[in-house]
Protein backbone atom coordinates (compact mmCIF):
# COMPACT_ATOMS: atom_id res chain seq x y z
CA UNK A 1 0.00 0.00 0.00
CA UNK A 2 1.39 3.66 -0.90
CA UNK A 3 1.54 6.20 1.89
CA UNK A 4 0.76 9.51 1.57
CA UNK A 5 3.39 12.42 1.48
CA UNK A 6 4.04 13.05 5.38
CA UNK A 7 3.49 10.09 7.03
CA UNK A 8 5.46 7.25 7.46
CA UNK A 9 4.14 3.75 7.08
CA UNK A 10 5.52 3.23 11.05
CA UNK A 11 2.64 2.79 13.30
CA UNK A 12 5.82 4.25 16.00
CA UNK A 13 5.51 7.50 13.92
CA UNK A 14 3.87 10.84 16.32
CA UNK A 15 1.57 12.97 14.49
CA UNK A 16 0.26 16.58 15.40
CA UNK A 17 -2.76 18.68 14.45
CA UNK A 18 -2.14 22.41 13.13
CA UNK A 19 -3.77 24.71 15.44
CA UNK A 20 -5.75 25.84 12.31
CA UNK A 21 -7.75 22.73 12.14
CA UNK A 22 -11.46 22.50 13.80
CA UNK A 23 -13.14 19.21 14.57
CA UNK A 24 -17.03 18.70 16.20
CA UNK A 25 -18.29 15.22 17.04
CA UNK A 26 -22.19 15.02 16.06
CA UNK A 27 -23.67 11.98 17.17
CA UNK A 28 -20.58 9.37 17.01
CA UNK A 29 -19.16 11.37 13.70
CA UNK A 30 -16.66 14.09 13.24
CA UNK A 31 -16.42 16.88 11.00
CA UNK A 32 -12.80 18.60 10.47
CA UNK A 33 -12.01 21.85 9.22
CA UNK A 34 -8.45 23.13 8.12
CA UNK A 35 -8.97 26.98 8.53
CA UNK A 36 -5.63 28.00 6.45
CA UNK A 37 -6.98 25.80 3.61
CA UNK A 38 -10.87 25.51 3.72
CA UNK A 39 -10.47 21.80 3.38
CA UNK A 40 -13.35 19.96 5.73
CA UNK A 41 -13.24 15.91 5.62
CA UNK A 42 -15.76 13.74 7.29
CA UNK A 43 -15.27 11.20 9.83
CA UNK A 44 -16.67 7.69 10.63
CA UNK A 45 -17.53 6.40 13.76
CA UNK A 46 -13.81 4.07 13.73
CA UNK A 47 -11.78 7.49 12.19
CA UNK A 48 -13.78 9.34 15.38
CA UNK A 49 -11.92 7.10 17.29
CA UNK A 50 -9.06 7.43 15.59
CA UNK A 51 -9.09 11.40 15.61
CA UNK A 52 -9.94 11.10 19.42
CA UNK A 53 -6.63 9.04 20.09
CA UNK A 54 -4.48 11.26 17.62
CA UNK A 55 -5.91 14.53 19.60
CA UNK A 56 -5.21 12.95 23.06
CA UNK A 57 -1.66 11.21 22.20
CA UNK A 58 -0.51 12.21 18.99
CA UNK A 59 0.29 8.32 18.47
CA UNK A 60 -0.25 6.45 15.79
CA UNK A 61 0.14 3.24 18.01
CA UNK A 62 -2.48 4.45 20.07
CA UNK A 63 -4.93 5.22 17.70
CA UNK A 64 -4.82 1.51 16.59
CA UNK A 65 -5.20 0.62 20.62
CA UNK A 66 -8.19 2.16 20.57
CA UNK A 67 -9.32 1.25 17.94
CA UNK A 68 -8.75 -2.69 18.52
CA UNK A 69 -10.32 -1.89 22.17
CA UNK A 70 -13.59 -0.13 20.74
CA UNK A 71 -13.90 -2.19 17.51
CA UNK A 72 -13.80 -6.13 16.64
CA UNK A 73 -11.41 -6.05 13.59
CA UNK A 74 -8.42 -7.82 12.86
CA UNK A 75 -5.07 -5.87 13.96
CA UNK A 76 -3.58 -6.10 10.50
CA UNK A 77 -6.95 -4.69 9.00
CA UNK A 78 -7.18 -1.70 11.42
CA UNK A 79 -3.47 -0.60 10.99
CA UNK A 80 -4.01 -0.71 7.41
CA UNK A 81 -6.88 1.67 7.44
CA UNK A 82 -5.21 3.57 10.20
CA UNK A 83 -2.21 4.00 7.96
CA UNK A 84 -4.57 4.65 5.28
CA UNK A 85 -6.82 7.34 6.91
CA UNK A 86 -3.57 9.16 7.90
CA UNK A 87 -2.05 9.37 5.01
CA UNK A 88 -5.49 11.25 3.98
CA UNK A 89 -5.30 13.32 6.53
CA UNK A 90 -1.77 14.71 6.39
CA UNK A 91 -2.34 14.88 2.59
CA UNK A 92 -5.11 17.41 3.44
CA UNK A 93 -2.86 19.15 6.21
CA UNK A 94 -5.61 17.89 8.94
CA UNK A 95 -2.43 16.20 10.83
CA UNK A 96 1.81 16.44 10.52
CA UNK A 97 4.33 14.49 11.21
Amino acid sequence: MATSPGVSASLFSRVSIPSTVLSRELQGETVLLNLASGVYFSLDPVGTCIWRALRATGSLRDALAAVLEEFEVSETSAADDLRSLAGALAQHGLITT
